[in-house]
C-alpha cells in the first residue's frame, strides 16, 4: 500500500473557503465591489465565515473593503500580482513542516537537527509545495479551465 488517504496533506476550511474567495473576486475583477453574500451564494460557503475571512485578507493587503450602498470587496491587486502562496500565508501562516514546528512555531535549536536523518525530507516538501503556491497567480486560478502541470 503506497498511501493513506487519511493521512494526506491537509488544507484546513480557513484556507480551502479563503483561496474559494479570493478566486471569485479574480473571477470578477474590474466588475466593481462584490458582496460577500453574493460570493457565498455563487461558492455556497457561509456568509458569516466569509466575514472573518476577509478581515484577515484585509488585514494582509490582499482585499479592499467599500461600505455602504454598492459595498463589498475588490482585490488589492491586479490577480496576476497574488499568489497563491500570499492567500495561504495570510490565512495559514507560514508554510513550514509541521513535524518540525512546535504549537505553530518553527523548532528552534532542535536537538535533534544535525542528526535528524527525516528533516531534508520535510523541508524538501516546504520547499516543494511553497513553489507550488508561488507558482500559481489568481489571474491563473481564475481561468475557466486550469491545467495542472
Amino acid at each position: 500500500m503506497l498511501g493513506n488517504p487519511q493521512t494526506a496533506f491537509h488544507v484546513s476550511t480557513r484556507g480551502e473557503y479563503g483561496m474559494r474567495l479570493m478566486v471569485d473576486l479574480a473571477r470578477h475583477w474590474q466588475q466593481g465591489t462584490v458582496s460577500l453574500h453574493a460570493v457565498a451564494s455563487r461558492e455556497d460557503l457561509p456568509e458569516a465565515y466569509l466575514e472573518q475571512l476577509v478581515a484577515v485578507l484585509r488585514k494582509a493587503g490582499l482585499v479592499n473593503g467599500k461600505r455602504g450602498a454598492g459595498g463589498g470587496y475588490t482585490l488589492a491587486r491586479d490577480p496576476s500580482a497574488i499568489t497563491a502562496g500570499d492567500i495561504v500565508r495570510a490565512l495559514e501562516g507560514p508554510i513550514e513542516p509541521q513535524i518540525c514546528t512546535a504549537e505553530g512555531d518553527p523548532v528552534l535549536n532542535c536537538i535533534r537537527e544535525q542528526d535528524c536523518g527525516t528533516r531534508a525530507v520535510w523541508v524538501k516538501l516546504q520547499s516543494t509545495i511553497a513553489q507550488a503556491l508561488d507558482g500559481m497567480t489568481l489571474a491563473d486560478l481564475a481561468k475557466e479551465k486550469v491545467t495542472v502541470a
